[in-house]
Order: structure tokens, then sequence, then C-alpha cells
């Protein structure tokens, strides 16, 4: 099949190719119960050496940097305890972790989360975390601006391949919440 927006050789609906996806992310598709069908999640095979927006971009079609999005783990602390989240955010931006993160989970302190925390606690390569598959409970926080798109593009859990998401199945994950200005410019 043809991938909605950019230029890949082909997209595979994810329930169609759960052995190329981490062990989360396919549990969470074979569990995914939202609106939008599970077959309408596309994976998108892609070179890890492109990985890295810019570039990736560059090889897969320009317009995917207005229709692309990253997930980044975060970690607020209050009286010793930690707590990490998901903030999924528009790659044209970045989280607002001393504001909109910070207030949201309630923490005195908010930053990244170390890369050797993301991926141990997610189960997902760095640089290809998706907030598909997290842990339960984890708070997800989406930026309304990546609902609001058709199809985004995010990572799949490892550095090879993406997954292309329509916008409003972002709210409908677990523990998600939608909230305006999470991506700031």
């Amino acid at each position: 099949m043809d991938a909605p927006i950019g230029h890949f050789d082909r997209a595979t609906p994810a329930p169609d190719c759960l052995d190329e996806l981490t062990a989360p992310v396919a549990d969470a598709v074979r569990r995914w119960n939202g609106s939008v069908p599970a077959d309408r999640i596309l994976y998108v095979d892609t070179d890890p050496r492109w990985a890295d927006t810019a570039v990736f971009v560059e090889h897969y079609g320009r317009e995917l940097l207005e229709q692309s999005a990253n997930c980044v783990v975060v970690a607020g602390r209050r009286a010793g305890e930690t707590t990490l989240a998901a903030c999924v955010v528009l790659s044209t931006t970045r989280v607002d972790v001393n504001g909109v993160v910070r207030r949201h989970l309630g923490a005195r302190k908010a930053s990244f989360a170390p890369m050797e925390t993301a991926t141990s606690a997610t189960g997902m390569e760095y640089g290809g975390i998706t907030p598909l598959g997290l842990p339960a409970g984890w708070p997800v926080l989406v930026d309304a601006a990546v609902v609001d798109l058709p199809w985004v593009l995010v990572g799949s859990g490892r550095r090879r391949g993406k997954l292309l998401i329509p916008g409003k199945a972002f709210a409908e994950l677990p523990d998600a919440t939608v909230l305006e200005g999470l991506g700031v410019a």
C-alpha cells in the first residue's frame, strides 16, 4: 500500500508486521481499541542512518518536517519521588519542560530523562521512542497540534522504521492528555 504521507517504498498496516516492532509496541498494536482501527496505524521501513529528523526529511520528503512528531521521555520530581512521562510534540517545536510539563505533573523540577532511563523504562531504542506501547500508568502528554494533523510520522520503537498514525489517535492513547502549548517554537 502507498503511504498517505512521505516518499516511502510502501506502508504496511502495523498488525501485519508485528515482528518489525519492539515487543511493547507490538503488544500495544495487538491491544489497540481506539476509534481509529489498528490497521490504520501504518509501519514504514526506513534506513536507521537517516533516523535524525533533518536527514530523514531530506531523504523521505521535506513535507514530513511539518507532519512529524517527536516523543521524548521526561522526569518530574517532587519530594524525592520521580514520575516518568512521555511528551509528544511536532518535530518543529520543543517540549516546554519547565512550564507546561512541570505544572501538569505537579513537579517541583522537570527535565529530560537520561537516555539509559528512557530506553530501559520503555524497552525501545533511543531515537525511536514512540507513545504507543509505553509502560502502563505513564502520563502521555500530547500537544494539540499533533492531534489536529490528518497523519503524523512518529518513531516505531526502533531507529529503523517509523509509524504513520492518524493525529486523532494520539488523544486515545492510554493515559493521554492533550495540552495546548506543550510544544513551543
